[in-house]
């Protein structure tokens, strides 16, 4: 192998002087059509193109959840408990459990009826909204035990609620079935 390579170097100026004959380029695209059929160069161009647009995709993606992240995240300016001490968390955790449960009853025992229905939703979202405003304020004083009681106070008036809530609504059901027992009694 090497002696050609030396052979090449030695007299590279007849290889560099001497042209292909005439069709050379013509008879050489030709037989590369016919080992490799048009379709599969087209496919073959094809991919870095893919292959760009992949990339370029992907780091949208990244720069954008990044971004959202870092600076768009809804609640950014806002501080649980469970940010504070993991003793809180699992305080946070446990509310945040019986509030759920407590949703789920109520939801349960509601009678269909939309007014009340959005009037519940209501007075729960303005609760809500006064636990935003504590969180906020724990985020601009992480230390204040002041805010940490409120907020867990807050939780606790919150459960205090839906738990009338969930007795009035029992009363209601089972006021409404010993009417309905009377009723279906007296026919």
């Amino acid at each position: 192998m090497k002696n050609i390579e030396d052979i090449i170097r030695n007299n590279r100026d007849l290889f560099d002087t001497a042209e292909p004959q005439d069709g050379h380029f013509e008879r050489f695209c030709s037989r590369l059509e016919e080992r490799f059929p048009a379709h599969t160069m087209v496919r073959r161009s094809i991919v870095p193109y893919l292959l760009k647009a992949a990339v370029v995709t992907l780091l949208v993606t990244l720069s954008s959840l990044w971004t959202w992240e870092h600076f768009l995240k809804p609640g950014r300016d806002r501080m649980t408990l469970g940010d504070v001490s993991p003793q809180y968390r699992e305080v946070e955790n446990y509310y945040m459990y019986q509030v759920n449960l407590m949703s789920n009853e109520i939801a349960s025992l509601d009678e269909n009826d939309e007014g009340q229905k959005q009037m519940l939703l209501a007075e729960m979202k303005s609760m809500d909204s006064v636990y935003i405003q504590l969180q906020k304020d724990l985020r601009a004083n992480p230390n204040d035990e002041r805010i940490i009681n409120a907020m867990i106070e807050h939780y606790q008036t919150k459960l205090e609620v839906m738990n009338y809530i969930v007795n009035q609504l029992k009363i209601i059901r089972n006021d409404n079935q010993t009417r309905k027992a009377h009723e279906n009694s007296g026919l």
